[in-house]
């Protein structure tokens, strides 16, 4: 699951800030568990936190499948809170009840943990959500030893040779648009970024690669930004890169 590079970065990230968060709660005595002793207080806040986390995890990549947080990191918050709020609530209604009175709570004191849960869940996932919004991938030729990137090799045997303009993500594949044409290969985008290491190039969108080579303009219209590539292709360029592509003068 944890593969990609770029999952095990938000999965680690996602670890910290909940430890984190779960140790400024303990210290704060937050929602009423100042009574307690610290280390009682310590033990039950990062617990939960962490498993709240990586509940968190769980529901970040199935919620990233219908909702780009890059374009709409807002409606990702929400969406992302809503989805963990309900499952983590109970999580937290039996961890309270055990850590705190040695039993489990009645399921009436349930609803009341929902809104203390829903605080800190929304935090939390605003935290890791911005967090996530990076610079974008830029791939660069060596000046000192010029040479193919490792990634040339995987072209389909008909495209050996061709000049890589893009590689759009589809599903869990990778098309490749050359001026030779297109084709398909089997791999993850971020994967290929790293074997990407070599040609000037950079990470336009989570979905696509572009060659700088390749670039022949820009339309630009409700902040949003498309690229217009050798022979006509278009690639989008994510809110979050834009500004940092600008800077580079990619257009």
């Amino acid at each position: 699951m944890l593969a990609q590079p770029a999952e095990r970065r938000r999965f680690l990230r996602g670890l910290v800030v909940a430890v984190s968060g779960g140790v400024f709660l303990a210290i704060t005595g937050a929602f009423g568990s100042v009574g307690a002793p610290l280390p009682q207080r310590l033990v039950y806040w990062v617990l939960v936190m962490v498993i709240g986390g990586l509940w968190g995890h769980v529901c970040g990549m199935a919620v990233g499948r219908f909702v780009d947080a890059d374009e709409r990191p807002w409606l990702a918050v929400a969406a992302l809170t809503a989805v963990i709020t309900g499952p983590l609530s109970i999580v937290v209604w039996a961890a309270t009840g055990l850590f705190f009175a040695h039993r489990l709570y009645s399921v009436a004191s349930l609803p009341q943990l929902f809104v203390p849960v829903l605080i800190v869940t929304a935090a939390i996932t605003t935290v890791n959500v911005f967090l996530g919004r990076a610079e974008p991938v830029q791939t660069h030729a060596d000046p000192v030893r010029p040479g193919p990137a490792r990634f040339l090799q995987r072209l389909p045997v008909r495209l050996r040779g061709a000049t890589l303009h893009a590689v759009q993500a589809e599903d869990h594949y990778l098309r490749l648009h050359t001026d030779r044409g297109s084709d398909l290969i089997l791999m993850r985008l971020s994967d290929a970024v790293e074997e990407l290491e070599g040609l000037e190039g950079a990470q336009t969108h989570r979905s696509w690669w572009v060659a700088r080579e390749a670039v022949r303009g820009v339309e630009r219209g409700d902040g949003r930004a498309l690229l217009t590539l050798e022979g006509g292709l278009r690639a989008p360029v994510s809110r979050r890169y834009a500004r940092a592509l600008r800077e580079a003068d990619w257009w």
